[in-house]
């Protein structure tokens, strides 16, 4: 099988850095054989890797080991967690999920923390990779009424609890480094949903 590089074209000039430092745009763009007008607005395929020095484009004829990028599925690279407002709107997400007999994760957080501003990309990613059999949402502590909070047995910023059957399965305190959360987070997906 050969290697192949889908390009979509968009040509944008980026800045160029010569030998002494200095930085300078490009007034042309080419690559000897090609035009601009021959760019249509389909993909085209490169057998190598393209790159830039010294204002001229080069070829490599090496590709990463990791294959071809059409291998690619169409998976979302990250979920958005989708926000629970309300301790109605908290109850109604548990009932359709006991209806359905799926899992749901919750993350609780709040706007002052820095650990859970961190963290919250890093579980939308997460959630990519379970998406769509788990759905990840997330609460406000300071949006939400106390007793929600409360009742969630949350103590600590960042929690991220996994929810079946209306009821708390297990949870992450997410105090320490974020792969350490995200993969503590993955264990406790993985134990609780193969049971």
């Amino acid at each position: 099988m050969s290697d192949t590089f889908r390009f979509y074209p968009s040509l944008t000039l980026l800045p160029l850095t010569t030998p002494r430092g200095s930085s300078r745009i490009p007034q042309q763009f080419s690559i000897p054989g090609l035009s601009v007008s021959d760019f249509p607005r389909k993909s085209l395929i490169f057998p190598q890797k393209i790159g830039v020095s010294g204002g001229k484009v080069w070829a490599l004829a090496a590709w990463n080991q990791e294959g071809p990028l059409q291998d690619l599925d169409d998976s979302p690279v990250s979920v958005e967690l989708k926000p629970i407002s309300s301790d109605t709107q908290f109850d109604r997400i548990l009932g359709e999920a006991q209806q359905l007999e799926e899992s749901v994760a919750i993350v609780w957080m709040a706007t002052w923390c820095r650990k859970c501003i961190y963290l919250k990309p890093k579980l939308e990613k997460l959630a990519a990779e379970y998406y769509p059999r788990l759905r990840f949402y997330c609460v406000d502590v300071n949006t939400v009424p106390h007793k929600l909070v409360a009742r969630a047995e949350v103590t600590k910023m960042p929690t991220i609890q996994l929810w079946k059957d209306s009821k708390k399965q297990a949870e992450v305190i997410g105090g320490h480094k974020a792969y350490f959360v995200v993969n503590e987070v993955r264990e406790m997906i993985e134990n609780e949903c193969a049971m």
